[in-house]
């Protein structure tokens, strides 16, 4: 069984790695469009599979590429240099260029004999209507208006959204095989109460169709912003404004009445007037303030109307006052004026855009109205509180503001009518941060330095001659417009480790997934191979903006795997490596030197080096006694590293046991190594003890050998110099062995990841024995990192293995005590055989018995 400890580490992974976490263009869109994903694509070239991409979500891409009021540009990562990624403007021309009727999946749930009514065609009825008919429903959508889209049909202005464009969109459920009864006004051609009685579920979805006007005086030349967008979409002929109109307001509706306004044949000039004091503090979006501001409409801002003056139903003049602060300390909406400051402006026409409001009266009782005007209802489920049948959505819910909202409870309510109709719980399983905006856990971070082109706007006609149409303002992006933006993405995304380590990446998707799996399905149910294949490198927790640790799982469930086998290994070709180890710790290739005098130090040059070159060993130890004299003696013994690597722990507490007994032996209370992996071993183990590299020994005590100084400084090779992972954290070995290679006099230069940073060649966590496919592709990475031929390692097994890689490979013991190394005279040295290696082990024996003697 898995410690506790190893237990709560799973849960800390699975809650705080941000590896399944969504950007936060994902999130911040109530609908999750996979704007990653589409923006991938696109730039990818593959500009079909970038359309599909974003209808899996959307059925309404060039819509929405024109008018969605785009949250997810606000929380894009780039916006912290206030140059987001154009995505609104991406999935318009994703939806311009390649969407296709045949594109249009048609495919829905055979008929279940249910029907469900839905008032209202705007968007947050058509995404229901959408949802329920792929789902086997009979769906009938009612609506007052001649046309289908609700708002985007009478509410945002034909320049910004052509009414083509909709009207082609929506046909897509009209093939699926909605009905739309048009024309049709509950509360007067057919009762709440008859839609109630004659369906099995209604959704409710009418829009804020009810403008509000600012004064008690009816005139035909004072309009609400609904009124007058709903006609000027509608019967524009129909409108005669004057030359001269006002537009009160400081929102997007206003700016769109203000636009309107200044397209309608007759008008010369148009006044915008805000309590704001200035374009920042308006709560229009900086695209409409631009675009109103280069159709030359005037601006006025911190002024409210204080008077209207009337003449035979005419106006004559308008008085408008100064605005000194729009909230009180509360932060509450309470304006206060300057009464006597006072502003006098003639205009023909006046149009109201301060606020519009649901229109409930068709419900006639049924349904319970707020202050608000919108619709009590659950905000999880948008199920009515007066009737369980009844589902209100979009406005009338006061779950939205802007289109894509409206979309998302539209989608909320169709999932809450399913689960209705099959008396399923309504609440079971469900977030409302699955059809609502978010923000992402995901922490990002940019280098600026990467971000040099700034965000592409989009081509408009020019204002001058826009202004004389409807037509459309945007003119889109062109091919090479759009792949500039593409371009610009970060892809934001964690998953660090899984681009650093090779062995995350063949199991999982992240560490959240992995370890979730591990916690539901049980160690014991999961590949073995995962908890084997790890090197133990610690690159994945350096990665980590969290710190995770996941080293410590793997070894903690390899020593449990073992544990379950009666403690016998589990992999096969780990036995071969226990064998080896055996024979490291056994008497036959082992010594220890027992002095008379008490040494300070013990010399322990580990298993590797000793099986390379002998001669190699025994120039170190005589550099030692040349300084330290009897202050220093040696022991030839495996530390039992490997034992502990492959999961045997009770082998190892056995085998390093031996090692320690035998340090304890000598009276040194100070342990010299040339191996990192006995580095950390000992300092673990050997608590009562100082360990010390020979490279620092040098360094901080006896000096380096006089005689070897310079003695590369006529090599025409420059090395490079991979650092041991296991000994990363100790940057005294990193410094120390560059030390070295400056006193030598050979040139080095820096390879890719190193120092701290450094990569694993491959023999870690000993998956060489293990994974041998996987060792292959690490060594061979690491290999990619080096910018020479020629490189210096200060462990043996990685100077073996960027050997294998192809690499000119030394160990600096080599560049001290072997020959110098010319670029005409370099060869490779390693051992060829397992015999080999141990008949080396014993002439290391030997030369510390002949020392003793």
């Amino acid at each position: 069984m898995l410690k506790k400890e190893i237990i709560e580490n799973m849960e800390k992974i699975v809650s705080e790695c941000m590896g399944e976490e969504n950007p936060a263009c994902v999130t911040n869109c109530p609908m999750h469009t996979n704007v990653k994903e589409y923006i991938r694509l696109l730039r990818e070239g593959k500009g079909e599979e970038a359309l599909l991409t974003v209808r899996e979500k959307l059925f309404l891409p060039g819509t929405l590429g024109r008018i969605c009021a785009h949250p997810c540009e606000g929380k894009c990562k780039i916006n912290e240099i206030n140059s987001p990624m154009a995505i609104a403007n991406l999935k318009r021309y994703i939806a311009d260029n390649f969407d296709r009727e045949e594109l249009w999946s048609l495919e829905k749930e055979e008929k279940n004999g249910k029907k469900v009514a839905i008032i209202g065609a705007g968007p947050s009825g058509l995404q229901s209507a959408l949802d329920l008919i792929r789902k086997g429903y009979e769906v009938v959508v009612f609506d007052k208006l001649p046309v289908k889209g609700g708002m985007m049909a009478v509410g945002i202005p034909e320049y910004r959204l052509p009414r083509d464009i909709l009207s082609h969109e929506i046909s897509y459920l009209e093939k699926l095989g909605v009905d739309f009864k048009m024309n049709c006004e509950i509360g007067k051609d057919l009762s709440m109460k008859e839609i109630v009685e004659s369906f099995d579920s209604v959704i409710v979805a009418v829009g804020k169709h009810k403008g509000r006007v600012g004064t008690n005086i009816v005139s035909n030349s004072i309009y609400s912003a609904g009124d007058f967008l709903r006609i000027a979409s509608l019967e524009r002929e129909k409108l005669s404004l004057g030359e001269r109109v006002l537009v009160i307001g400081g929102g997007d509706v206003a700016m769109d009445c203000a636009r309107t306004s200044r397209r309608i044949k007759g008008v010369k000039e148009v006044f915008s007037a805000s309590l704001e004091n200035s374009f920042d503090e308006m709560t229009a979006s900086k695209e409409e303030v631009k675009g109103a501001y280069d159709e030359g409409i005037n601006f006025i801002h911190g002024y409210g109307l204080k008077d209207i003056i009337m003449k035979d139903s005419n106006i004559q003049e308008i008085k408008l006052k100064k605005c000194l602060s729009l909230f009180d300390e509360n932060k509450r909406f309470s304006p206060v004026y300057d009464e006597n400051e006072i502003m006098d402006l003639k205009v023909d026409t006046i149009i109201f855009a301060i606020g519009q409001a649901v229109d409930g009266d068709f419900a006639n009782g049924i349904l319970t109205q707020r202050r608000n005007t919108t619709f009590e209802c659950d905000p999880t489920t948008l199920q009515s509180k007066n009737n369980e049948k009844i589902f209100i959505t979009g406005d009338a819910s006061g779950e939205s503001v802007i289109v894509i909202q409206a979309m998302a409870t539209g989608r909320r309510a169709a999932e809450s009518v399913d689960r209705y109709l099959k008396n399923k719980d309504l609440y079971e399983g469900r977030k409302i941060e699955d059809t609502k905006s978010y923000d992402t856990k995901l922490v990002r971070e940019i280098n600026w330095e990467e971000i040099k082109e700034r965000r592409l706007e989009i081509n408009e006609l020019d204002p001058k001659e826009r202004i004389k149409s409807f037509a459309e303002v945007s003119l889109g992006y062109t091919k090479e417009q759009a792949q500039y933006e593409a371009d610009r993405c970060r892809q934001c995304e964690c998953r660090l480790c899984m681009k650093e380590c090779m062995m995350l990446k063949n199991f999982t998707s992240c560490p959240k997934e992995l370890f979730r799996n591990y916690l539901e399905k049980g160690y014991q149910e999961m590949d073995k191979m995962i908890a084997f294949s790890c090197n133990e490198c610690s690159q994945c927790t350096i990665k980590c903006p969290k710190d995770l640790d996941l080293k410590s799982n793997f070894i903690e469930m390899r020593k449990e795997y073992i544990k379950d086998n009666d403690g016998k290994q589990v992999i096969e070709s780990f036995v071969d490596a226990d064998r080896i180890q055996m024979m490291e710790c056994s008497r036959e290739y082992c010594t220890t030197l027992i002095q008379e005098k008490k040494p300070k130090y013990v010399f322990v040059p580990g298993c590797t080096i000793p099986a390379y070159k002998p001669e190699l060993v025994e120039k170190v130890y005589a550099h030692l006694k040349e300084v330290l004299g009897d202050d220093v003696t040696a022991m030839l013994r495996c530390c039992g590293k490997v034992t502990k690597m492959i999961g045997q722990s009770d082998d190892f507490i056995l085998r390093n046991r031996i090692a320690l007994d035998e340090i304890e032996k000598t009276g040194a209370d100070t342990i010299i190594t040339i191996c990192p992996s006995c580095f950390v071993t000992f300092e673990q183990t050997a608590t009562d003890k100082k360990v010390i590299s020979y490279w620092d020994l040098m360094r901080k005590k006896i000096g380096f050998p006089e005689k070897l100084i310079g003695k590369g400084k006529e090599s025409n090779l420059v090395f490079n110099i991979h650092d041991s992972c296991v000994t990363r954290n100790v940057s005294s070995h990193h410094e120390n062995i560059r030390w070295i290679l400056d006193n030598l006099g050979y040139k080095y230069e820096e390879m890719n990841n190193v120092k701290e940073n450094t990569r694993c060649c491959g023999v870690g966590g000993m998956v060489c024995n293990s994974n041998p496919e996987l060792y292959k592709e690490i060594y061979t990475r690491r290999a990619d990192d080096c910018t020479q031929d020629s490189v210096i390692s200060y462990c043996g097994s990685c100077r073996g293995t960027l050997e294998a890689a192809g690499k000119d490979s030394l160990h600096i013991l080599d560049l001290m005590f072997g020959d110098t190394y010319i670029e005409s005279t370099f060869e490779k040295r390693s051992y060829s055989s397992e015999e080999e290696m141990w008949n080396n082990r014993l002439k290391t024996k030997e030369m510390f018995l002949n020392k003793k003697q």
